[in-house]
């Protein structure tokens, strides 16, 4: 997908402050250090996006990228990173299901999750709650560069199998690999949703 337009319009840290919907959105979610900000990069051609850090956890709150002025990317806090308090994760928690629950336009939900570990509690939890909310999902595995082909082959068969019929994706943000059919799976998704109305 050409991307000819791709900026950061709001982030949200409450519920409160949650911005009205503009597009059609989709969420993107995974633990920290999954590679969440450099897929998101990488998707859109743009390096500094989202902010990428060395330091696990940074996302705080939402952040929502407004793609070619179509479609609305939501950035979700990372999760399963111990230092920070309980308080503050309870507190995303809480934001993130009332936004998957309760947001009308969100058309679909990616769910990152590293090939070499594939997807763990949180993101079968995760699926399991998308699911009961009825948002459509897929599995993005992420940093497939890491596995030579063959092992990336029996792992992605194991994994497709541990969460069938769910869809999985194989992505490398450092090769490219995987980024058209992410961005088909996001254009079917949000294809199928109804139009945004006025704001």
């Amino acid at each position: 997908m050409k991307i000819s337009q791709a900026e950061f319009r709001a982030g949200a840290a409450t519920i409160a402050s949650l911005p009205p919907a503009r597009h059609p959105e989709i969420a993107v979610s995974g633990r920290s250090n999954v590679g969440k900000s450099s897929l998101l990069n990488r998707m859109t051609g743009r390096k500094g996006l989202a902010r990428t850090s060395r330091t696990p956890g940074c996302t705080r709150g939402l952040m929502f990228f407004d793609i070619n002025d179509a479609m609305t990317l939501v950035d979700l806090p990372g999760y399963g990173y111990a230092s920070r308090s309980q308080a503050e994760r309870a507190t995303w928690k809480k934001l993130v299901e009332h936004y998957l629950s309760t947001r009308e336009e969100l058309a679909g939900a990616l769910v990152l999750a590293d090939v070499r570990r594939g997807p763990e509690k949180e993101e079968q939890e995760l699926a399991e709650y998308l699911e009961s909310v009825g948002v459509p999902y897929a599995i993005v595995l992420t940093k497939t560069d890491k596995l030579k082909r063959s092992a990336l082959a029996s792992q992605t068969a194991a994994i497709r199998k541990m969460v069938a019929p769910a869809i999985v994706l194989q992505t490398s943000s450092e090769t490219g690999a995987g980024m058209d059919e992410v961005w088909r799976w996001i254009r079917a998704a949000v294809e199928s949703e109804p139009e945004v109305g006025g704001e």
